[in-house]
């Protein structure tokens, strides 16, 4: 756990669809090591080589799921809600003590042949929670990164401008938060104990249907006015 390289290096599990593969690319751009984790090596690699023409000299690799979880402190899971129990039931047993996971799941109506503007009740609540409720005790799970348009995070030239809703235990939050500060136009809210995910998603629907409504075609995001700059 003192290895720097382990606590620095942020994986990616869905590194290889586009919000997963957005915010590796702006982590990628900050200087992170960035490790693209999926069930399919050779997609995993060519996701890592989509970064490097990107960002030249960034610190990325592929790898299968199992694999990369060994090699970073956090690891955020990119999947689409259907596949997240499956892909933290297949990893749990590569989990370390005191890793952070990070959902950014959401339960939307989609994955059961319904509209992308509502969501599905979830047994534990939300997403997030049900992911808490997958892992070992000794490792944390935080939910964060719901309401980030991918289209914004592929744009390198611009600030994604968006606030990050973090919920879990407190110092796992705010590591998370810290995360949000290297992309910029990004802010890490302190969204409070998990269950407030079941806020947090429920807003990405929302978000889908003012994009569909406003026909927004790189995403709409969310803004918290009043809140001070930074933590006291």
């Amino acid at each position: 756990m003192a290895d720097s390289s382990f606590d620095d290096a942020i994986a990616i599990l869905g590194g290889t669809g586009e919000q997963g593969l957005g915010l590796a690319l702006r982590f990628a751009r900050a200087g992170r090591p960035v490790l693209i984790g999926s069930r399919n090596f050779e997609r995993a690699n060519a996701a890592a080589e989509r970064i490097r023409t990107a960002v030249p000299g960034a610190k990325v690799s592929g790898g299968e799921n199992s694999e990369v979880c060994l090699r970073a402190q956090v690891i955020i899971l990119s999947v689409p809600f259907e596949n997240t129990a499956s892909t933290v039931k297949a990893i749990r047993e590569a989990l370390i003590e005191g890793q952070i996971v990070v959902s950014m799941g959401v339960p939307l109506a989609s994955a059961t042949g319904g509209p992308a503007t509502q969501i599905i009740g979830v047994w534990q609540g939300s997403c997030a929670e049900m992911v808490a409720a997958l892992l070992p005790e000794d490792v944390h799970a935080v939910s964060a990164f719901q309401n980030v348009a991918a289209h914004r995070l592929h744009d390198l030239d611009q600030p994604v401008e968006c606030d990050v809703l973090v919920s879990g235990d407190p110092q796992p939050r705010k590591r998370i938060m810290a995360l949000c500060e290297l992309v910029p136009g990004l802010r890490g809210i302190d969204g409070g104990p998990i269950a407030n995910a079941r806020i947090a998603e429920s807003i990405t629907a929302l978000l889908i249907g003012l994009n569909i409504r406003y026909r927004v075609s790189d995403g709409t995001g969310i803004r918290f006015t009043g809140l001070p700059d930074s933590d006291s």
